[in-house]
């Protein structure tokens, strides 16, 4: 069963936020909130609150049980942008975006299954029968120059 929560207008950038969401995701509760605790993020404490609240939500909305709940998503999106100006040189003034976003974790008591990778990154992989495999080493390349150059060389010195 999925619980979730959402923490919206979260005053901190998105970009800020997901690069501590990143860290949580496919971690055991009780694991992501260690790694928040130890986080010297504003992002972290504010994820970790969301996420205390999300396993509240679990154990009186779902009745489940924190110990078997891993976080399966944990995503940041963008609020809406507070626009502010600050005064500069001669009467000017400069545009300030306070950026809001919305945290949203969602936690799971199933475990995590590896999901097969999509068919086309493994054709990528595979090589196509019936087509020539281009030289990718540019030291070939290169060496194939340096030989046609040095029989030029001797070519003009034997003339």
């Amino acid at each position: 069963m999925e619980v979730k929560a959402i923490y919206k207008y979260a005053r901190i950038s998105p970009f800020k936020a997901r690069e501590v969401t990143r860290e949580i995701q496919g971690l055991p509760v009780s694991a992501a909130l260690d790694v928040l605790a130890f986080t010297p993020k504003k992002a972290a404490s504010l994820i970790a609150k969301t996420l205390k609240s999300a396993i509240a939500n679990a154990e009186n909305n779902a009745n489940l049980k924190p110990d078997g709940l891993m976080v399966k998503e944990a995503t940041v999106g963008e609020g809406p942008t507070l626009k502010r100006f600050m005064a500069r040189a001669r009467g000017s003034a400069s545009r300030i975006l306070k950026r809001t976003s919305h945290i949203r974790i969602v936690l799971s008591d199933e475990l995590k299954t590896e999901k097969p990778r999509s068919q086309g990154a493994n054709r990528k992989a595979e090589q196509k029968p019936g087509k020539k495999e281009k030289a990718t080493d540019v030291s070939a390349g290169s060496e194939k120059t340096r030989q046609s150059r040095g029989k030029r060389a001797t070519k003009k010195l034997i003339k």
